[in-house]
């Protein structure tokens, strides 16, 4: 099964992937989207032509995602983080209106519209859209280009015995939360996303741990506000349960 932001390349054409921007609820038809080619916008496709490709080993999945925008090595500075959110409020509200958005004719009018109530160029916008739509529809994907140079996309690496972050209140070690377990969080996110119509976090979270972590001990099991904090930060909360 396909989601959303899969990166697809067809084994004829290496180096211009797909990404899948947006599924429709009756999982027939996407909307995907050419990474590396300048001035691209959303195309449709059908899903199983893309299943099929696939599956009959004329394109394959790219796993781990080349293109998503990985976390910035420093910390953004104040006008960084100015400049991002407003990309992400701009972002944000375009993509409430699915797939409208993706609409050559639709887009071109909720970008004059969005133009004037922020007082951002059409343009500007434009660059916004395509860089979300190419960096993987993250957050990170809206920091300006400079603010992601350097070591671009280390997390600190876990070390044995050594817990990241701040001490948990309740002194309990906690999980480091490394590449696999960011993993099973998109993986969580999606599964109760596509069996539920409204989304909730915690009962999301609730989920996985039922499906996941019934035998672990106290140290293996992420906390909910490590699994909150992450799929917010890797960008997979649906559009309806960001605030």
């Amino acid at each position: 099964m396909f989601l959303p932001n899969d990166v697809i390349e067809y084994l004829d054409a290496p180096g211009r992937p797909l990404r899948i921007l947006w599924i429709d609820p009756a999982v027939a038809q996407a909307y995907v989207y050419a990474l590396g080619i300048p001035g691209a916008a959303p195309r449709p496709a059908s899903l199983r032509v893309l299943y099929t490709a696939v599956r009959d080993r004329r394109a394959r999945l790219l796993r781990p995602d080349p293109w998503r925008a990985r976390s910035p090595a420093a910390t953004p500075s104040d006008g960084q983080r100015r400049r991002q959110m407003t990309a992400w409020n701009v972002v944000r509200a375009l993509h409430q209106d699915l797939p409208a958005l993706y609409l050559p004719r639709e887009r071109a009018a909720m970008v004059a519209a969005c133009s004037d109530e922020h007082g951002i160029a059409p343009a500007s916008i434009m660059r916004y859209l395509r860089r979300y739509w190419e960096r993987g529809q993250t957050l990170d994907a809206l920091l300006p280009d400079y603010a992601n140079s350097g070591a671009r996309g280390k997390t600190r690496a876990a070390s044995a015995g050594v817990k990241r972050g701040r001490p948990r209140k309740d002194a309990a070690p906690g999980a480091n939360i490394d590449a696999a377990l960011r993993a099973l969080f998109q993986d969580a996110v999606a599964r109760y996303a596509a069996t539920h119509r409204r989304f909730s976090p915690a009962a999301a979270y609730r989920q996985m741990l039922a499906e996941h972590f019934v035998d672990a001990g106290p140290g293996a099991i992420p906390s909910y506000g490590q699994f909150s904090y992450w799929i917010a930060r890797d960008g997979l909360l649906p559009p309806a349960a960001v605030r």
